[in-house]
């Protein structure tokens, strides 16, 4: 090479250098600091290093003591009163065993899918209802105010039945039980039985005179109940000091209130089966009526147990979660939850029916004794022929059998006269077939075939100490649902909300402690809950599926679990389950329009119920709470459309840089208030993807420049602000 050409190359290469040094010393400060900083991509040393620092928000959010405590806590939430005394009345009702399969069917197709999808984006996402659906979707960010108001209209009501609970649990340490005899009416010449007590029976005079002292329509209030006021009270305040510091406190409660009604449970069961008739009751249940089986309502009606069996849509299952690590397998819970929650059921089934099955059995043995003793009667006076008597019958010992023969005869011989004997078939079959649900279940049936028992206070103790544990657990769930996603929210004092919560709950709640109240907890637990619920989850479907993107959320779920679920899940969230709601939703919605709105009424002159319809104010109020319960969604859904909330930031999540450290800031998304993720190590947060190019802010630029998004749709930005503090979020 010439020397002039090497002289030349070296001029060349100052003059390059010299450019280099003139472009790093233009570069400001911040930009020198950031030069000197280390953004640490490797997840593994990411990992290190936070152990060894300590992540001050994942410290700051609440998490579960063991997985045994948060399993008792989404059984508690999960299994509730529905299942004693809702389930055994639709499997009796709708096919007694063959129910079974149209609900296992149900389970697996809605129940189970859906349940896996609330447990996902709870422990993904670490916030409330709230935060979970503003950050899937922000126009779709009503679902959680929706979830919020609909389990504060479940609240209000639930913890009434608690209040019932409480009195006949309070009631129970007397021998003999109250409810046992009719109450004797004295005057001044002689004493005789309650009138309204004779003409109906002493447990359901009890329950509707002497524990509600109900008026005889929606319209009469008649004055505040003050035994059911004191009770609601003390279950409100029970319900507060279980939550006051959230799952710290509630966790703890749940090891006795999720495991002792199973206690209590197979304890019934086992001193059933040693009863006359609880076979009877148990075979007559688990009888299939296959051809019942095929009807569209029995479906229909197995799709709703399902789904409010689980609790799907409240916000409990998410909040719950939400206090998860985030690579915890949701997918095993979502199943081992579902199947105790049906195992359960089908253990209050057993319970129930054997219980019924010797209340039907004694009910039985009277009916037939009195019944023998018309027949005397009749051969005494002639009306009967001794000769067509069997001659091995003795009415002194008559055995079902014998008067099922003897009855048969009569009305065969005596056809045309037959019915103006007023003679009785007593099949044991015709009492089980009566179909009992709900607080007729609980608080008359049940009560009534308690007092046959040996020992019957300490069963009626258990038993409503039972039902108190159960609609704690379900409480608990409940008002989490509300105070989870408001705390992430708006950062007030879980303490002080919760308090505000229960004692604002316990205002409202007297309307249902007046003289009509159960006619009020009637209205709110027909329509509060059931159409706004289904909408609710119907809408959180369709947010995953097709607003956020079934395939990442699939990707989502492999990397959070560390395998991807089976596509079994895939199909149902994209494709059944959305259609299985629709038609749930046209369905109950068609039911609810041919269903006349009323309720049943105690008509104490006739010591009987009788249904009748709400007033128009009454109406009114149902619309409303339909209305107000799902009015959350369009109005977000219009204020996020119209741009009516301040977007300044206009970004989920910012990061700073300091000594190799990635720094969160108070995250916004699309003007959503709320801070949507948690924790430190990219590793751990929703958007782990980096892209390999870092993104920085070139020096006077008016915006931040994003880098690459992640899966959940999140732009990493890179401030230039290098001692910045680390906030908290």
């Amino acid at each position: 090479m010439p020397k002039n050409s090497k002289v030349v190359k070296r001029e060349l290469d100052d003059e390059v250098i010299e450019s280099v040094k003139d472009l790093l010393s233009n570069e400001d400060s911040a930009d020198d600091a950031f030069k000197k900083s280390e953004l640490i991509v490797d997840v593994q040393e990411e990992k290190e290093i936070d152990n060894e620092e300590g992540s001050e928000v994942e410290d700051e959010r609440p998490a579960w003591n063991s997985k045994l405590q948060y399993i008792l806590a989404q059984v508690g939430f999960s299994v509730g009163l529905g299942n004693v005394w809702r389930f055994p009345y639709l499997c009796q009702k709708n096919g007694g065993g063959a129910y079974l399969l149209p609900y296992l069917i149900l389970l697996l197709v809605i129940g189970i899918p859906l349940f896996f999808l609330e447990l996902s984006v709870g422990q993904r996402i670490r916030r409330g209802s709230i935060g979970v659906w503003n950050y899937i979707s922000p126009k779709l960010g009503g679902i959680g105010f929706a979830s919020c108001v609909v389990c504060f209209f479940v609240a209000l009501y639930y913890n009434v039945i608690i209040g019932w609970s409480l009195f006949y649990f309070s009631q129970s340490f007397q021998q003999p039980l109250p409810w046992d005899q009719c109450p004797l009416v004295k005057n001044a010449s002689n004493t005789f039985v309650e009138p309204e007590c004779e003409k109906s029976s002493a447990t359901t005079y009890y329950w509707y005179r002497e524990a509600l002292n109900i008026s005889s329509s929606i319209s009469e209030s008649g004055g505040l109940n003050w035994k059911m006021t004191i009770c609601l009270l003390a279950a409100w305040v029970m319900v507060c000091l279980a939550m006051i510091k959230g799952i710290q406190s509630s966790g703890k409660i749940m090891y006795f209130s999720s495991l002792f009604p199973y206690v209590v449970l197979i304890c019934f069961l086992i001193r059933a089966l040693l009863l006359n008739g609880s076979i009877d009751g148990i075979r007559h249940m688990f009888t299939p009526k296959l051809e019942i089986m095929l009807e569209p309502k029995v479906w229909r009606e197995a799709a709703t147990q399902v789904f409010f069996a689980l609790g799907l849509g409240f916000g409990g299952v998410i909040a719950f979660s939400s206090y998860n690590k985030r690579d915890n397998n949701c997918h095993f819970d979502a199943v081992l939850v579902s199947f105790i929650n049906f195992f359960t059921s089908v253990l209050a089934t057993l319970v129930v029916f054997a219980v019924l099955g010797f209340k039907a059995n004694i009910i039985n043995e009277n009916c037939i004794a009195q019944n023998s003793e018309m027949i005397i009667k009749l051969l005494k006076m002639g009306n009967i022929s001794q000769d067509i008597i069997p001659h091995h019958i003795n009415f002194s010992l008559v055995t079902a059998e014998d008067y099922h023969l003897v009855y048969d005869i009569i009305q065969k011989v005596k056809e045309e006269e037959f019915p103006a004997l007023h003679l009785n078939s007593c099949y044991i079959e015709d009492e089980l077939n009566k179909a009992v649900q709900g607080t007729g279940l609980a608080f008359i049936a049940f009560t009534e075939a308690m007092t046959h028992f040996p020992a019957s206070p300490f069963w009626s103790v258990m038993f409503f100490l039972m039902l108190v544990n159960l609609g704690l657990g379900s409480m608990f769930g409940t008002i989490e649902g509300i105070i989870t996603p408001v705390v992430d929210t708006f950062k007030v004092k879980k303490e002080i909300l919760t308090v505000i919560c229960c004692l604002l709950a316990f205002c409202i709640g007297l309307i249902f402690v007046q003289r009509s109240g159960n006619y009020f907890v009637t209205m709110f637990d027909d329509y509060s809950a059931t159409l706004p619920l289904l909408i609710v989850v119907s809408l959180e479907n369709i947010a995953v599926s097709y607003v956020y993107g079934i395939d990442k959320f699939m990707d989502d779920l492999k990397d959070m679990l560390g395998f991807v679920p089976n596509k079994y899940y895939y199909y149902m969230w994209k494709y059944l389950s959305p259609l299985v709601l629709l038609s749930l939703l046209i369905a109950s919605i068609v039911n609810m329009g041919l269903s006349p709105p009323g309720y049943n009424a105690w008509i104490e002159e006739k010591a009987s119920e009788e249904f009748l319809s709400y007033p128009t104010w009454g109406m009114v109020v149902c619309i409303l709470l339909m209305v107000l319960a799902i009015f959350p969604v369009p109005v977000v859904f219009i204020i996020r459309c119209c741009n009516l909330i301040d977007d300044s930031s206009g970004n989920l999540a910012s990061v700073t840089y300091k000594k190799g450290r990635v720094l969160k800031e108070p995250v916004n998304f699309e003007g959503d208030d709320t801070s949507l993720i948690h924790g430190k190590i990219p590793s751990e947060m929703s958007s782990p993807n980096f892209g390999k190019n870092i993104y920085r802010k070139q020096s006077g630029s008016p915006t931040l420049d994003t880098a690459p998004n992640g899966r959940y749709g999140i732009g990493y930005l890179m401030a230039d602000m290098p001692d910045m503090p680390e906030s908290d979020l």
